[in-house]
């Protein structure tokens, strides 16, 4: 079996049943489709927007659904999991059916991404005031983030169109990740980030991944506005979450989900919000599953945002006061430190639709429950610890109910910034106001003497 990162070696073995048989018209289906119920403007795949010719709305990639067979699916994609083909191990592509939109297996580069397991925590569950608690890791990611499962769909639509180069503005998991599947298809990956703000070890994995990085004195917002006339001027494939087939890879991350837990539902699914690509994406999935009758019902998803970067929070506390960014965003959480997330109309028509909510979590509260997934052995990038954080606010205020079965999305790997552990553990990390963030759970390092009785006294009490 190939094992490259890219199919072309593969092509004679997957040409002709790329899909599940009967999904031709399916896939025949698909369009980009203005997210704006008073438009539904619809445009070919072919043709390379972000954002709707007519009213500015978002878009995404819709399929007729009705012309779905999805009898097998599910029996399909267990057995896909004992195949050793590449589509096959990804647990993107593993679930194509659901899409469609691909007509080329060719186009595929894959890393083998997805695959992410589901690990449940007693101490987190007890910090949390919850009976069980389960996390959907996908810092177990190639480049250790969620951006994988979007990015592998991303980098193949930008290779069926023809595209040379792609760009992306990054606060570091999005460009780690595209720098990576860029590379892998033979791409040029163009990287844009706000100069001093990345933790060292993402800036490291666009480096080391061959990205031309360019460090811009703005901050995420007012980068992502310049690069996207950047985009139009230099032939370059946005593929930032703007862009809807990120998003459909994304969304294979709630299918997996479902599929590890043999197609029961939780009653949440919490994740951290930034830009709100990951709320839109799991969502969709929820609800395309849902519709097709894969699911009987959908689970409440909470999106949590750190304090100082929460326009989304904000807007669901009175929906009436508009959407309103925040101009200069501040949490050392630098995943989401977003002021104002572009797939924010896609992220409250989520939920809108499953009963969800947004909540908040201080820097504080980050930190600690960062400690408590990580003494539970799991660990976390600050970003993902927001959810634990979330939840125990939200079970504090009784919109979680102790017994309920609540699953959290981790979203990044616990390497991805090792100065805020090593800050938080000694008493050095402080919040970006200044004052120090308390390590309630810190584990300092010690050091001893050359002396095995005075550490062995040291052991006894540890």
């Amino acid at each position: 079996m190939p094992t490259s990162s890219t199919l072309e070696a593969a092509a004679g073995d997957v040409s002709a049943s790329f899909y599940a048989e009967g999904c031709e018209p399916l896939a025949a289906s698909a369009r980009l489709v203005c997210i704006e119920q008073n438009c539904r403007a619809r445009y070919a795949l072919s043709d390379v927007l972000y954002q709707c010719r007519g009213c500015g709305g978002l878009l995404e990639v819709g399929y007729d659904w009705s012309l779905a067979r999805t009898d097998t699916w599910k029996q399909l994609w267990r057995a896909r999991r004992m195949d050793n083909h590449p589509l096959s191990q990804s647990g993107v592509w593993r679930y194509r059916e659901m899409l469609p939109f691909l007509d080329r297996p060719q186009h595929v580069v894959t890393l083998r991404e997805g695959n992410t397991p589901i690990l449940s925590s007693a101490l987190a569950a007890e910090y949390a005031g919850l009976e069980n608690i389960s996390f959907k890791h996908q810092g177990f990611n190639p480049t250790g983030s969620f951006k994988d499962n979007g990015m592998t769909a991303g980098v193949a639509q930008a290779r069926r169109l023809g595209k040379t180069r792609v760009a992306c503005v990054s606060t570091g998991n999005t460009s780690a990740s595209m720098a990576a599947y860029a590379s892998a298809g033979g791409l040029t990956p163009v990287v844009f980030l706000p100069h001093g703000n990345i933790s060292f070890g993402k800036l490291a994995q666009a480096l080391e991944y061959g990205a031309v990085t360019l460090e811009v004195q703005a901050n995420f917002d007012q980068i992502l506005a310049l690069v996207r006339e950047l985009c139009e001027r230099a032939d370059v494939y946005l593929l930032n979450s703007i862009n809807p087939f990120r998003i459909e890879g994304q969304k294979s991350m709630a299918i997996e989900l479902l599929d590890q837990l043999d197609w029961s539902v939780p009653d949440w699914v919490v994740m951290p919000g930034g830009n709100l690509g990951n709320a839109s994406a799991f969502g969709k999935g929820l609800i395309e599953a849902r519709n097709l009758g894969l699911i009987p019902r959908l689970p409440r998803i909470a999106v949590v945002q750190a304090s100082g970067s929460a326009p989304f929070y904000e807007f669901l506390k009175d929906t009436q006061k508009g959407f309103h960014a925040v101009a200069h965003p501040e949490t050392l959480a630098t995943a989401i430190r977003i002021g104002d997330p572009v797939s924010w109309p896609k992220a409250m028509r989520i939920i809108q639709e499953t009963g969800g909510v947004a909540e908040v979590a201080t820097e504080q509260e980050i930190g600690d429950a960062k400690a408590v997934i990580g003494k539970s052995g799991i660990g976390c990038e600050p970003a993902s610890a927001a959810t634990l954080a979330g939840i125990r606010k939200l079970v504090e205020r009784g919109v979680i109910g102790r017994g309920e079965n609540v699953l959290a999305v981790l979203t990044g790997n616990v390497l991805k910034d090792p100065d805020y552990i090593y800050r938080y553990h000694t008493g050095a990390l402080k919040t970006p106001q200044g004052p120090p963030i308390v390590g309630r759970f810190a584990n300092c390092p010690r050091v001893v003497a050359n002396d095995a009785a005075a550490i062995l006294k040291i052991l006894e009490r540890a």
